[in-house]
């Protein structure tokens, strides 16, 4: 059993029962959201809006460096999306002076669909996106149909915490495990992977502080020493721990201080401490029930922001690829 805890308390009361996703890829798609005038429309990166279904970001960007005969890092995205899904995201690659985009362009077509394309004069960044447009299926559903309906109205209204999803960190918390062994090492030349690690536990200490704040009520309430007044906020720990001051700091070090080995990665990184929002507010969420057992869910989130986490706070869900099948 791991040591570290994945799963942290619900803000709205109790989850309703249980569900199925991801039966097939289908019933978890993700559209990336940009604003009109992200593109420039000319400069030295091309950009490819792509549609993947079953395949990591990481391993498209990959296959693209290979197909254009490109170097790795001049293939960027937006951000990193799900691999069981149906997903349809942004790609850079930088082809200065390259007049031969339709015929990569085609080379593409034949491993994912090409939606769109334009060239920009920068490639892209990691959050610069608007947001990212979900579109789920729930089924197997256990709940009251009449209380997930009332649950799902008053989230429409509140939000939900803003805790980063438990594929952050790995199965049964290894990413955290690997920061933790790696201790301060990410910081120095970091691959990938040590970078991986040592952002599951940056992110596993604000999730921490995050249950703090919503056990004590408090997750949509500024506290004496918040950076921004405008935002309530939890800290992504850094060089000297966190940004917050006064009572918040001393809150923040108290929960963070309970995890001494996850502290202690950070004893002497040169990370800024940086801030998240507690609260992960919905954009246009919809729901129906097509069938007496099956859910459908639209709804929108801004970059960062984990739609696993927003489910968790009404359902437990089970991941379709591993509910045990029937014997045939």
């Amino acid at each position: 059993m791991s040591q570290w805890r994945l799963d942290w308390p619900t803000a709205s009361g109790p989850r309703l029962g249980t569900a199925v996703i991801r039966q097939t890829p289908a019933d978890f798609m993700v559209d990336e959201l940009v604003r009109p005038d992200t593109f420039t429309g000319d400069g030295e990166h091309l950009c490819l809006r792509i549609e993947k279904t079953g395949d990591n970001t990481e391993f498209v960007a990959r296959e693209l460096s290979r197909l254009a005969g490109c170097r790795d890092f001049d293939v960027s995205f937006f951000g990193l999306k799900d691999r069981h899904a149906v997903t349809r995201q942004w790609f850079s690659l930088y082809r200065p002076g390259r007049t031969d985009d339709q015929t990569l362009i085609s080379k593409v077509g034949e491993r994912w669909p090409v939606l769109e394309s334009t060239r920009h004069i920068r490639k892209l960044r990691r959050g610069e996106h608007s947001g990212n447009h979900f579109r789920l299926c729930l089924r197997e559903i256990t709940a009251d149909r009449i209380e997930v309906d009332q649950r799902l109205k008053l989230l429409s209204e509140t939000g939900s915490p803003n805790y980063f999803g438990s594929q952050r960190f790995g199965f049964g918390g290894n990413n955290i495990e690997q920061a933790v062994k790696q201790g301060d090492r990410p910081r120095r030349g970091k691959s990938f992977r040590a970078g991986m690690a040592f952002s599951a536990a940056r992110s596993w200490l604000f999730n921490e502080v995050l249950a703090e704040r919503v056990v004590r009520n408090s997750w949509m309430t500024p506290i004496d020493g918040e950076p921004d007044r405008a935002c309530v906020s939890g800290p992504l720990w850094g060089d000297g721990g966190t940004a917050a001051t006064g009572e918040l700091e001393a809150l923040e070090r108290e929960v963070v201080a309970r995890n001494p080995e996850v502290a202690a990665v950070f004893g002497s990184t040169r990370m800024k401490p940086e801030r998240r929002p507690l609260m992960l507010p919905l954009s246009n969420l919809s729901w129906r029930w097509p069938e007496e057992r099956v859910l459908e869910l639209e709804f929108s989130l801004e970059p960062g922001g984990f739609a696993t986490s927003f489910l968790a706070e009404f359902i437990d869900v089970v991941s379709g690829d591993s509910v045990p099948k029937p014997a045939s």
